[in-house]
């Protein structure tokens, strides 16, 4: 379960079809939570960490925005769109540094927290850049002249709007999706399969 703003409706949503355990909060001290009665056992951990403990199955299944997945590279299964957690990979500049052609920003320093993302999207549009990977305040980037740029996640824009920031082109959609390891998947199929199907007629409920 990743901790931050995923945790309460993941944890929600799993609660509906039956998968929970007493004290599973993320302000909790235990690290792992577990239901014995349903044989489940909640792993709480930092959202970047989340694909990790899926592919090397120390998690059968996860949790996690589809920013993180590709970010992560990791050899996993992903099998559901949960539809929450919306949100947008973007690039943004400070405004009064605005240039008149986005190309113009070609061989200039990005500042982010998704450096394989970033990269991968400038280099489909032939754009050589400079990556500065930074884990928080990605914004401070530009305004003490670290970056010209930067990519980050956006979900109402406040952030960007405060900093005198604009975003100047859109990079990636993400939204919360259901993970599993690759072995996991098959040596357990029916009950994974069945909690796929759960959440999908949960969904569509919705």
């Amino acid at each position: 379960m990743p901790k931050g703003k995923l945790f309460e409706p993941s944890t929600e949503l799993l609660r509906k079809v039956g998968w929970t355990a007493d004290g599973l909060n993320e302000k909790s001290r235990k690290l792992v939570i577990t239901n014995e009665k349903a044989r489940l056992n909640f792993i709480i951990t930092k959202t970047a960490d989340v694909p990790t403990y899926v592919e090397y199955g120390a998690a059968d299944i996860g949790i996690i925005g589809k920013d993180v997945i590709a970010e992560s590279e990791k050899n996993i299964y992903e099998l559901l769109d949960l539809g929450f957690g919306k949100c947008h990979l973007m690039m943004a500049v400070p405004k009064e540094k605005k240039r008149p052609h986005f190309e113009d920003y070609a061989h200039t320093r990005v500042a982010t927290k998704f450096p394989n993302i970033a990269e991968k999207f400038f280099t489909e549009r032939g754009m050589q850049m400079e990556y500065i990977k930074l884990n928080g305040s990605i914004e401070l980037g530009p305004i003490v002249g670290l970056s010209e740029s930067i990519v980050d996640i956006v979900e109402t824009g406040t952030t960007l709007r405060e900093n005198n920031l604009e975003e100047i082109i859109s990079i990636m959609d993400s939204t919360a999706r259901l993970i599993v390891n690759r072995v996991s998947y098959k040596l357990k199929y029916p009950r994974i399969d069945n909690l796929v199907t759960d959440l999908k007629i949960l969904l569509k409920s919705v």
